[in-house]
């Protein structure tokens, strides 16, 4: 006698939608047997949230909090991120930063990187549900772990979001004597928010380091006979040198196109163009500075003559 074919047992869904930990599972009747579900990741010790949710910085931060002490905050590089800063010359960081209050023993995790600090009330925000620094207090707090150069792009991109300069000078003043508020004072007076890219940030630094002469930000370039030929990244109009970084957006087969044609129209108006990729940028600094310079240099000495 023949047998009907297997019905095939159907996957069984997973349980867990949003960020929980076990006590929390509990409560809403999921199983540790659940917890082990193949699309529930296990994120800490007592931690879990859903697969498709793994990568997304807020669903971590949420996930995270819900084994932190009261008054913990997502700081440093994850609330940078949440606010949309980028961070250049830095490698990513899968855990999520935290600053507790100074009084409470936490430990470090695989999802977490612990700082202990105040943070006050009015330093903190809340983005994508969660409780963040604000974007002054998370640009004082880069300031203790990063370079130079990566701090001045962060700081661009927070004076661009109309955060007063006073401001910052005032959490220095506060901060005095801290790590970083050293390289934050350096790095503050040459800030500037018309920066159109954190590697744009990160050249200028180099440009100051090296003593040469600050350059102009967006400066736009005409030509007598063609009229406006467009706005370039930094420009030194008295020796009509001027840089481009050339960014992923440059890669795009009709932006690549514009670019020759606006290049071409600033050859023609009698400029030098100096064109660098992250590449150079992080892995040639000394090139990139030295091409400047001597585009510089003989700017100079065709003027001069």
């Amino acid at each position: 006698m023949a047998h009907a074919p297997a019905v095939p047992t159907p996957p069984v869904p997973p349980r867990v939608r949003r960020p929980t930990d076990r006590r929390g599972a509990r409560a809403q009747g999921i199983s540790d047997w659940q917890l082990r579900h193949r699309d529930t990741v296990r994120s800490s010790r007592d931690t879990y949230l859903p697969q498709d949710q793994a990568q997304d910085l807020g669903c971590r931060a949420r996930a995270v909090l819900l084994g932190a002490p009261d008054g913990a905050v997502v700081s440093h590089g994850s609330a940078a991120a949440l606010w949309g800063l980028q961070i250049p010359l830095t490698g990513d960081d899968p855990r999520v930063h935290l600053t507790v209050p100074p009084d409470r023993r936490v430990r470090h995790r695989a999802d977490r990187r612990v700082h202990a600090a105040v943070v006050p009330a009015a330093q903190t925000s809340v983005r994508s549900g969660v409780r963040v620094t604000s974007l002054e207090r998370t640009w004082l707090d880069l300031a203790c772990c990063l370079p130079a150069p990566a701090l001045l792009a962060v700081t661009d991109q927070v004076l661009r979001r109309r955060v007063p300069r006073d401001v910052l000078e005032g959490l220095l003043d506060g901060a005095s004597g801290a790590r970083g508020v050293r390289t934050a004072r350096r790095v503050l007076p040459l800030g500037n928010r018309l920066a159109g890219s954190p590697m744009e940030s990160v050249v200028r630094w180099l440009v100051h380091a090296d003593g040469l002469p600050a350059p102009v930000l967006q400066h736009v370039v005409c030509d007598g006979a063609a009229g406006r030929v467009g706005a370039v990244d930094f420009a030194w109009p008295e020796h009509r040198v001027m840089v481009e970084f050339d960014g992923d957006l440059h890669r795009d087969r009709r932006t690549f196109v514009e670019d020759l044609r606006r290049q071409n129209g600033l050859v023609l108006a009698g400029w030098t163009v100096l064109r660098f990729s992250s590449a150079d940028v992080r892995g040639r600094p000394e090139w990139v500075i030295a091409t400047i310079r001597r585009a510089l240099a003989a700017a100079s000495a065709t003027t001069s003559w």
